[in-house]
């Protein structure tokens, strides 16, 4: 029995770091195929699209899935159906919510685009792009589901067929333009979503059913949880599209492309550390909420390792051959990015070694520890892309995203030290749940 269960582990620890690498891999390709497709300048017009819609979406959108995340493992353990049960229903409304409310300011920013970032031919996309946040507004709802159940592999297969259906729609429409292309992937992302949250339903449906029950004296701090989350996740969501919008304010269209395309090693670090956070969201949550702290500390020190060794192994010979990596991925006519992705290169090491920091917040219930640290981020990066930006262009864009992610990796590793430190708190006793 024992080592069927091994056996079952490793299998879905090898399905979510297939399905998710899988994922990334497509949604570089998307990227590869606007770049090769748009002109320079088009390209950068489609940068910041999808940052303005990725900005207001993070800003006026509730984090609810970490508090589902956080709570309904705390549920799930006790066996509290009735209080998970309310926690779903309200997650469910809250998203709805934020994704109309950022839909209808999305609509309203599309018609002053030009005054306000100085760019024509902007309307048209940003009007149709307003409805990306309400089309995935309720994904990650659906995503929480298959990750109480502990099947983050399915949860990393869902993520694999979003990233097929942009890059599908990346693909047919970017011939024809960047409205067609941002018409596209609204389409898609609204049959992701669909497709999510049936299968989350399914997987939710499977836990015990019972009347909902209110949250009682746990109310407040599933509150306290969430928008702690909130403003932790705006923050961290803000800051990239921010720095593009940034730039594209105070440096050309081009440029802003460049940024854009440099961008993608970071993003491409994130998604090799991504199965494992998923795994380590899940399994250290569920250890925390049982009392083994031992155990999370413990694989936080296993992360580390690996990631320092994986960046010894292939940071030297992505720094050498970053001209030809460019020039292969992004075509000739972006070659002015060189030298913004070599720095950025190095940032996404760093950040790959500490990409633990991304779950244990959620994991030991302090979202807080996110504000700060990804609020200490964004202030070192904004204005140091505006400043940096304006002389240098992407290049000096890049520079301040690697000054932010030092900042950022110094500060995380002052506050493990103190939260190692800590003597174990004593779990309060569980509400009984009312009859």
């Amino acid at each position: 029995m024992a080592l069927l269960m091994r056996s079952r582990l490793f299998w879905r620890r090898s399905a979510a770091a297939a399905g998710t690498y899988s994922s990334a891999v497509l949604g570089f390709l998307g990227t590869i195929v606007a770049a090769h497709v748009f002109s320079t300048r088009t390209f950068g017009l489609y940068a910041i699209v999808l940052a303005a819609a990725g900005f207001f979406q993070s800003l006026l959108d509730l984090t609810m899935e970490e508090a589902l995340i956080k709570f309904g493992f705390r549920y799930v353990t006790r066996e509290d159906w009735g209080r998970l049960r309310r926690l779903f229903s309200s997650a469910i409304a809250v998203k709805l919510t934020g994704g109309v409310v950022a839909a209808i300011v999305l609509a309203a920013l599309a018609p002053a685009s030009h005054a306000i970032l100085h760019k024509s031919d902007l309307t048209t996309p940003l009007a149709i792009a307003a409805l990306l946040p309400l089309a995935q507004c309720t994904e990650n709802v659906g995503g929480v589901a298959m990750i109480l159940r502990g099947r983050y592999d399915i949860r990393s297969f869902f993520l694999f067929v979003s990233m097929a259906l942009r890059l599908t729609a990346i693909a047919v429409a970017a011939p024809h333009g960047l409205t067609a292309t941002i018409a596209a992937i609204v389409a898609a992302q609204f049959v992701a979503t669909a497709a999510v949250d049936v299968a989350g339903w399914i997987a939710y449906r499977r836990f015990p059913q019972a009347p909902s029950v209110p949250l009682g004296a746990e109310r407040r701090d599933v509150f306290s949880f969430v928008g702690q989350s909130s403003i932790a996740s705006a923050v961290t969501s803000l800051t990239t599209p921010l720095a593009i919008l940034v730039l594209g304010r105070v440096a050309s269209t081009i440029q802003a492309a460049w940024f854009r395309a440099a961008l993608s090693p970071q993003q491409a670090f994130a998604a090799l550390s991504s199965p494992a956070r998923l795994i380590l969201l899940t399994e250290q949550t569920r250890d925390w909420e049982r009392g083994t702290r031992g155990a999370v500390f413990a694989g936080i020190r296993r992360y580390m390792l690996y990631g320092i060794a994986l960046v010894a192994v292939f940071l030297p010979p992505l720094l050498v051959f970053t001209h030809d990596l460019v020039r292969l991925l992004f075509s000739a006519k972006n070659q002015g990015a060189m030298d913004a992705t070599r720095l950025v290169i190095v940032a996404g090491a760093l950040r790959l070694v500490y990409g633990w920091t991304k779950s244990f917040p959620v994991s030991i219930g302090r979202p807080g520890l996110r504000i700060w640290t990804h609020g200490l981020e964004m202030l070192v990066l904004v204005p140091l892309v505006g400043i940096l930006g304006a002389r240098w262009g992407a290049t000096g864009a890049a520079g301040a995203v690697l000054a932010s992610s030092a900042a950022y990796c110094a500060y995380w590793t002052v506050l493990y030290l103190r939260i190692r430190r800590e003597p174990e708190p004593v779990a309060p006793p569980a509400e009984p749940v009312a009859a």
